[in-house]
């Protein structure tokens, strides 16, 4: 591998009695499709960044320019930066297994180099700079052994071409926001969520901007093109958000490194299959993880916002669990309320008499949020967690979904984390709501099986907006924010909830495939899974939400999309159309091994919305997989080796 290393340190030239030194670095990815160039001209210039794609014999100029530096209280490490040296380049090269997610056994293997600048005031700071088969990775060092400072500002701004088509969400604290294409001039200069997709005017590259290992050390970070147009600078949370309560600018003790800016870099399959944001995260330090059992559950918020509140509600949802092979239930909100019937003890014996696993919602308290829903602050000190969890414990509950985060300052990363320190030493598994996107936490929390962060089913009960918007908004979050982790956008459902839906059935079943999340709710009330006929709630009884391998079949963000995803020997594929007109799909199997059959029952869309047409067939890799989609349709299959 290291033969693949290139490094190269160029260029002192000497113009009259001045002397200008500009130095160039290029580092190259393992497959060597991939090149980032770090170029310090030594002057009033800031230092920069290049990323170049490389495919089919054909290079492209994916990102011209990527500024660096960071500005603190009292150091300036953007501006007369002299290169020192750069390090022996050296290969990262470590292989983990993931407890859930989009694949089981992961890679993380890239060419690093360390470059090291001093500043005005001779202080040092360090870039970290990784070129991985899917994308680059990059951090800034403070490497001095003491000291604590505030970061005023961080200078990476990523310049993208004006004909790259890009596909982003308007900022907002939830995460929860739809996608919009743009291009030329219908380019908005807003500020913006991660993560950002982009395709270069040629099509010939795809590449996603994220970041990863945001720590109790920063705060999370947004993109923001306010300034110019072109840019897309890393911004540092509003000091409104979380009503005022946090400081904005981080502060950080030396030494000290940064979050992992990220790009996933490719072609669209390379995207979707990524794992880099998790890759580049730390590993677990949990020596015990028998205990995070990830899972599908059963939910009564969806269709009755108040069910927790109702005591038989409760456990009709505890039943369905049970009569669906799903082994939890959760309980929103109101669960301190309950009544008609029974008391909070008394669903919790009900729940587990059935041979389900009780999982409890929680507000995450403080002045961060308006919101007043009880019980509230049980997990907003350590003191109070360990009471609650001490308690959960007792009474058999598997896991706490928090919610009402409202603030990516560094105060909320230190508050997200804490709380899954304390969960891990009660065995305790905890997913987010109204909260943060992913930044590769569930590799170093695995007990961290789900975030919110999307617009998902639950934006049926807020206006009747979602129901013309969520067919193709369903086809852009695989391409972007189920890319970087787990999503619970509590998915499948047949009937309505207060605004309908007009999706097909089709389309709503491979929901269950297309998203991932290692807490996978499944929203509809007891009769839309009872009244299915047998074939697509068979499929629903038995369909994985944990992966080992995800491949992208075919599609494109906003129109349509078709994935497999293989669990041990079998393979689940699922497809959903956005267009207002029907399709047909002939995609080739060679993804399958050369010498098996596969017994396929698809389960696609009939002759209407509400009509489902299950068909039965054998299958190898010289085969094709031909389905048929209704506008707005779907369809999910499975493929099961053959004795």
């Amino acid at each position: 591998m290291k033969k693949n290393i290139r490094w190269l340190v160029i260029g002192v030239a000497l113009l009259s009695t001045s002397t200008i030194t500009a130095q160039q670095a290029t580092l190259t990815s393992p497959n060597q499709h991939i090149n980032v160039q770090v170029t310090s001209s030594g002057s009033n210039t800031a230092s920069y960044l290049k990323v170049w794609y490389t495919a089919g014999g054909k290079t492209t100029e994916a990102i011209p320019r990527i500024d660096l530096g960071l500005l603190l209280n009292n150091q300036d490490y953007a501006k007369d930066l002299r290169f020192v040296k750069s390090g022996k380049p050296t290969v990262i090269q470590e292989q983990y297994t993931a407890l859930h997610g989009k694949k089981l056994n992961r890679s993380n293997t890239a060419n690093e180099v360390v470059i090291a600048f001093d500043n005005a005031a001779q202080n040092r700071l360090n870039l970290v700079i990784r070129a991985y088969n899917d994308g680059v990775a990059f951090r800034y060092e403070l490497p001095e052994k003491q000291g604590s400072f505030t970061v005023n500002d961080e200078l990476t701004a990523y310049t993208i071409a004006p004909e790259t088509t890009r596909w982003m969400e308007k900022w907002n604290t939830a995460n929860e926001g739809l996608y919009t294409a743009m291009s030329n001039d219908k380019v908005q200069q807003q500020e913006w969520c991660y993560p950002a997709l982009f395709n270069t005017g040629d099509s010939a590259c795809w590449f996603l901007l994220h970041e990863s290992d945001v720590n109790r050390s920063y705060c999370g970070s947004k993109l923001s093109n306010l300034a110019e147009k072109a840019s897309y600078k890393l911004t540092f949370p509003n000091p409104k958000d979380g009503r005022g309560k946090g400081e904005s600018a981080p502060t950080i003790s030396l030494p000290w490194k940064s979050p992992w800016r990220v790009i996933i870099m490719g072609s669209l399959a390379d995207v979707v299959a990524s794992t880099l944001v998790e890759d580049v995260a730390p590993a677990s330090t949990l020596k015990n993880t028998a205990w995070v059992k990830p899972g599908l559950v059963s939910w009564n918020y969806w269709s009755d916002n108040h069910g927790t509140k109702d005591y038989n509600t409760v456990c009709r949802f505890a039943d369905l669990a049970a009569a669906m092979h799903w082994p939890y239930t959760l309980l929103d909100w109101e669960w301190d309320a309950m009544g008609n019937g029974g008391k909070l003890e008394d669903a919790l014996t009900y729940i587990q008499s059935k041979g389900i696993k009780p999982l409890m919602w929680y507000n995450s308290g403080g002045d961060h949020t308006w919101v007043n829903a009880t019980p509230k602050d049980r997990m907003l000190t350590h003191e109070n967690r360990v009471a609650e969890f001490t308690k959960l414990k007792q009474l058999g509950v598997a896991g706490v979904k928090i919610d009402f985060f409202e603030s990516e300052k560094q105060d909320m990363i230190r508050y997200y984390l804490d709380i899954l320190d304390d969960a891990a030493q009660f065995e305790m598994m905890v997913y987010f709501h109204g909260c943060i996107v992913p930044r590769g936490w569930s590799r170093t929390y695995p007990h961290l099986v789900t975030y919110e962060a999307v617009r998902g089913a639950e934006w049926y009960n807020n206006g009747p907006e979602f129901t013309t918007t969520a067919p193709e908004h369903n086809t852009i979050l695989p391409f972007t924010r189920n890319v970087i982790g787990p999503m619970d956008y509590t998915p499948v459902t047949f009937t309505n909830s207060q605004f309908p839906h007009i999706t097909s059935y089709g389309h709503e079943l491979a929901l269950s495939v297309l998203f991932e999340s290692g807490m996978q709710h499944l929203a509809d009330r007891p009769e839309g899974y009872y009244q299915l006929p047998d074939a697509p709630k068979n499929f629903l009884q038995q369909v994985p939400n944990t992966w080992d391998e995800t491949r992208l079949l075919d599609g494109y963000p906003g129109k349509d999309v078709t994935l497999a995803r293989r669990k041990g020997n079998t393979w689940y594929i699922a497809g959903i159309n956005a267009e207002l007109r029907e399709k047909r799909k002939s995609l080739p199997l060679t993804f399958l091994p050369g010498n098996t059959r596969y017994q396929v029952t698809l389960i696609a869309d009939g002759k209407h919305d509400k009509d489902f047409s299950t068909t039965y067939s054998v299958a190898d890799s010289t085969g094709t997989f031909n389905v048929k989609l209704l506008r707005r349709g779907g369809f999910a299959a499975v493929l099961t080796p053959m004795q």
